[in-house]
């Protein structure tokens, strides 16, 4: 009996999570994922929407010779002509969440999304265009950060690709924190490749506990953690699930996990008493 799609997709995402973060093809887990939830999409369309994405990506960079020689305004500029402007990919503010805005499948097809996954296809297209860029680990709201010899241009790919300076940073911190938040260093950490996905699916884990659906969410964290294995906050997690769906062996397993990853702190602490409170449960 062949794999279901489902099964291809996992085992491709356990694959990647293998790979040294660096050599992640951000776009192809992400279609994997999304595969996972949506089994009967046309998955293969979608690839093709990307490869061609990355094709004009590559074209507009050759044709802005400013952007070939270190423009990060002018790499901006191309970058949003590609996605927003023509393709027309923007930021679903009507339907924010909306599942579908956190599956490239369905972004690919509805071109609406969530900040993280727009910013997903931003890398996608700056990496084809060979143009160094990463994500921006910014309380509440995604941001892709486009760098050059001379620092870097923080972008909005929510809306549209606007650049935003401390001003702009600033009141969107204020909107995610409170009024009282300012700006501090750490705010426009670079993120890796897998720390984007986990952040692109953590909206579909939180969307699930929302909604109370505890199996479907320790489903997505046990995909999760097929892309990042070493990851001890996923495993604590799922022992947590497990725990509340009295799974207790199971629970018993993550939690251990987590240990062998992080033996030492407050949170390992706090798990050593959670893992004797279980096994007294089990005799």
């Amino acid at each position: 009996m062949p794999p279901s799609p489902q099964d291809e997709a996992r085992a491709a995402i356990t694959a990647a999570g293998t790979l040294p973060d660096q050599e992640i093809d951000l776009a192809a887990v992400a279609l994997q994922f999304a595969r996972i939830d949506r089994p009967e999409a046309d998955w293969q369309a979608a690839n093709a929407t990307l490869s061609a994405l990355a094709r004009q990506a590559v074209q507009a960079a050759d044709a802005n010779p400013r952007a070939a020689e270190g423009d990060l305004a002018q790499r901006v500029q191309t970058l949003a002509q590609v996605l927003h402007d023509q393709a027309g990919f923007d930021g679903d503010s009507e339907t924010y969440d909306d599942p579908a805005n956190a599956n490239l499948i369905e972004v690919l097809r509805r071109r609406r999304g969530l900040p993280v996954a727009l910013g997903l296809l931003w890398l996608h297209a700056a990496e084809a265009a060979g143009w160094n860029a990463c994500g921006l680990d910014f309380p509440g709201h995604f941001l892709v950060g486009l760098q050059g010899q001379r620092g870097q241009l923080v972008v909005d790919v929510f809306h549209g690709g606007a650049v935003l300076a401390a001003p702009e940073l600033r009141e969107l911190l204020k909107r995610a924190e409170g009024e009282r938040a300012e700006l501090r260093p750490g705010l426009l950490s670079a993120m890796g490749k897998r720390t984007v996905l986990l952040r692109l699916q953590n909206n579909i884990k939180l969307r699930r506990l929302q909604a109370g659906q505890m199996e479907a969410a320790l489903v997505c964290t046990e995909d999760m953690l097929r892309l990042a294995p070493e990851n001890p906050l996923l495993w604590r997690e799922a022992g947590l699930m497990n725990q509340r769906l009295d799974r207790i062996g199971a629970a018993l397993s993550c939690l251990d996990r987590c240990l062998e990853l992080a033996p030492k702190g407050e949170m390992a602490a706090r798990i050593r008493v959670m893992i004797e409170d279980l096994r007294q449960r089990l005799n």
